[in-house]
């Protein structure tokens, strides 16, 4: 049946398809061809050289040897056809920066200096998992000793936090590319939504803050708010105290949160089941005042099929990647607009709104 299908179709049609299919065969090589810029540094190379620059001159400015110059033209004519370079026109052989790139550049000023997030999330601990995908489907019904997620099946059972500690190099990779995200993503919603957001609140309690990027953007823009970093003790033990206004408080997310008029919860609850979040939320519910007197919980995380471009496809596909990845590295799932519903509404939340705020992720507001 199958084969007298296609038959049926014309020969350009088998054609366009064949060339779809090998699309998505050889799609891991925009990625990779991306890791290798940002390994070289092209875009702080372009950026040095005036934002536009021949590829001679950029092999100058890497200093590659001079052999790697015609390879290293056809890795550019991918990358600006893909739109993270832009091909210059009227200069032979000249790449400029485009939005995208510029997104990587590292200086102050210039760009956001996203490369460590890029750097992070094609490393090849991130990325081996993605390898073992179909193995791992065969032996989730093993037993005991299956692993619960491809990422152990590839290294030995250890998780993510694991790996990280066992492989500083790779931790500290890691912990690079979270922080310049957060960096980003607070810059971004500072200047757009946070007047809105952080209106009659007085303080705020920064769940698994980290080092406490956010929490300072925070107490930076708004002074009137006492920022407080509620982590595992370990955490803040390699934290110097005092530093940029924010306090410190050891704890687990688990078991107590600080009171406060507000909670963020950045980031967290992608990373935990459906029944972890609603724990930790139920401990953030107990921290806050009533909804009647401006208690509330906020939390950015990605709600599939909601973004700050409606109908957009390739944020779509966007998040769905993402959510695919997680699969792969952590488990945990990324949840649509019914998916949150039903944490909150488990939690004994009131409500909820969905902020599309931040690209392909939301803040949504959630109410006590």
């Amino acid at each position: 049946m199958d084969a007298s299908r296609d038959s049926a179709l014309a020969a350009d049609e088998l054609l366009q398809a064949q060339a779809e299919l090998w699309n998505h065969v050889f799609a891991y090589t925009k990625s990779m061809s991306l890791r290798c810029a940002v390994e070289l540094g092209i875009p702080d190379a372009v950026h040095r050289r005036g934002g536009v620059v021949t590829v001679p001159d950029l092999v100058a400015e890497l200093a590659l040897p001079r052999s790697r110059e015609p390879f290293l033209l056809r890795l550019m004519r991918l990358l600006a056809h893909a739109g993270i370079f832009d091909a210059a026109a009227g200069v032979e052989d000249a790449n400029g920066l485009t939005a995208v790139s510029r997104l990587l550049v590292s200086a102050s000023g210039a760009g956001q200096g996203l490369s460590p997030f890029a750097r992070a999330m094609l490393h090849p601990i991130i990325v081996s998992p993605s390898m073992a995908l179909a193995s791992w489907f065969r032996a989730a019904d093993g037993g005991a000793n299956a692993p619960r997620v491809p990422f152990a099946a590839v290294h030995g059972g250890r998780d993510l936090w694991t790996v990280a500690k066992d492989d500083p190099e790779f931790g500290a990779a890691f912990n690079d590319a979270m922080a310049c995200d957060g960096r980003f993503v607070m810059d971004v919603l500072l200047r757009g939504d946070g007047d809105a957001l952080f209106r009659g609140i007085t303080s705020l309690v920064d769940v698994g803050g980290g080092s406490g990027g956010a929490a300072k953007a925070i107490a930076a823009a708004f002074p009137h708010v006492r920022c407080s970093v509620l982590e595992l003790p370990h955490v803040v033990a390699s934290l110097r105290p005092g530093d940029g206004g924010v306090e410190f408080v050891a704890g687990d997310m688990f078991e107590h949160v600080p009171k406060t008029d507000a909670v963020l919860l950045k980031w967290i609850l992608h990373g935990w089941g459906d029944d972890e979040c609603v724990r930790i939320l139920r401990r953030c519910k107990e921290a806050v005042p009533s909804r009647e007197d401006g208690g509330k919980v906020i939390v950015m995380d990605l709600v599939v099929g909601s973004s700050s471009s409606p109908g957009d496809e390739r944020a779509t596909e966007t998040q769905l990647l993402w959510d695919v990845m997680m699969m792969g590295v952590a488990g945990s799932p990324e949840r649509d607009e019914r998916e949150w519903r039903k944490i909150f509404h488990d939690a004994g939340f009131s409500g909820y709104k969905i902020l599309p705020v931040l690209g392909i992720r939301s803040v949504i507001e959630v109410y006590p």
